[in-house]
């Protein structure tokens, strides 16, 4: 009876909201996965490795950390770090590529262990983080209407039902969103069967080179530092959040080099789905909604236990509908962000640059916009900001 008093239940609504960070994060991914394994000259068995490895990674970590925590804390795997690999991993051998993730795991620990990074993020006025948020997520909503150009049947019937779910069945909305995406897909005949396999560990012996460090290893921990940990971080404290991210950077380093050689490139802090874990749609209660984490940390675990499957998954789903579905679970947070972003007068002109620059998607040095926005939204906030009276 103790056990079972300790033991978090899950609603529906958590259920289906870390389900949904499951689809969308890996759904609108994992094809650059396939091909930053094949960059690497990795085979059918590898890439099964890689995502069995990534997917017990992230989901155990995720389970561990949200139970430690009692927050949202989402993992996902590096999607700028995969770009990174598909485009320099030519020429470059499985062996040294292990290294490199090695290496750049050991950074990642070497950052948590420190704390700094976490310091000079707690800097960040609640408004510029807010705004950050907004920009990042804003393509996504964007997008509900964009897809509609190719789709538009498909994505106005989604809509639709989510702003009816909205009104009749609150908690609810996002998962009829789904039910009626699935509907009209099986109705267009657009769903695909999915043939289910087990991935079995492929290991491989790391080595390492000058060449694989400074290409591969440095860069794949700063993109993920600035492009994943910083907006995931960013989000956890936009939702009211104050968990402290260096212990979950070190572990998070420390999983990622134990399976590293398994095909590990990459595990980091989700922005854009942790998200759809942090919103009302989750849970009305802020405190409960670190069960929609769990939720999600349990399927990445099925999905990487079953990583064979994952192509045919991938084709199972239109891309219309993951879309449109990433775009309508996003959407009171985006409206939120906003709101948080705008409410002090004396800090709406920081914000809204933050908010413009990271929008925009400009990359400087390969570095993401979101960390370009938060040096012009920090850089106007210095400028603009009154003196303290007296």
């Amino acid at each position: 009876m103790q056990l079972r008093q300790r033991l978090p239940t899950a609603s529906a609504s958590t259920l289906v909201a870390g389900g949904i960070t499951t689809l969308v994060g890996v759904v609108s991914s994992a094809a650059i996965v396939f091909q930053a394994a094949r960059a690497l000259g990795a085979g059918p068995a590898e890439i099964a490795s890689w995502i069995l490895a990534l997917g017990v990674g992230i989901g155990v970590t995720s389970i561990a950390l949200s139970l430690r925590y009692r927050a949202p804390v989402v993992l996902a795997w590096s999607t700028p770090g995969a770009a990174l690999l598909a485009a320099s991993g030519h020429g470059v051998s499985m062996s040294e590529a292990v290294g490199a993730f090695l290496l750049a795991a050991a950074l990642t620990v070497v950052v948590g262990l420190t704390g700094w990074f976490e310091r000079a993020v707690n800097l960040i006025p609640a408004s510029i983080a807010s705004a950050l948020l907004g920009g990042v997520l804003l393509q996504f909503g964007i997008g509900v209407f964009t897809t509609m150009q190719d789709q538009f049947w498909l994505v106005a019937a989604m809509l639709v039902g989510y702003l009816l779910g909205k009104r009749l069945l609150p908690r609810y909305a996002v998962l009829v969103a789904l039910v009626v995406g699935v509907a009209i897909a099986a109705a267009q005949g657009s769903l695909r069967g999915v043939e289910f396999a087990l991935a079995t560990p492929v290991w491989v012996w790391p080595s390492w080179s000058l060449h694989t460090t400074i290409s591969i290893a440095i860069p794949l921990f700063v993109i993920t530092m600035t492009s994943q940990n910083l907006p995931g971080m960013v989000t956890l404290r936009a939702h009211g959040y104050s968990t402290p991210v260096s212990p979950v950077l070190s572990w998070t380093g420390a999983v990622n080099a134990v399976l590293a050689p398994l095909g590990c490139f990459g595990i980091n802090l989700a922005a854009i789905t942790a998200a759809l874990c942090m919103g009302r749609d989750a849970h009305e209660d802020p405190a409960q909604r670190y069960k929609a984490s769990i939720a999600s940390g349990a399927f990445y675990v099925l999905l990487g236990i079953f990583g064979a499957t994952l192509g045919s998954l991938i084709a199972a789903f239109p891309l219309a509908l993951i879309s449109a579905l990433a775009g309508i679970g996003l959407l009171d947070t985006i409206g939120g962000s906003l709101a948080k972003a705008t409410e002090d007068a004396d800090s709406r002109t920081a914000a809204l640059i933050a908010f413009l620059v990271t929008a925009s998607g400009v990359a400087v040095l390969g570095i993401a916009s979101v960390f370009w926005g938060l040096v012009a939204g920090i850089a106007t906030h210095l400028i603009t900001r009154k003196p303290a009276a007296g």
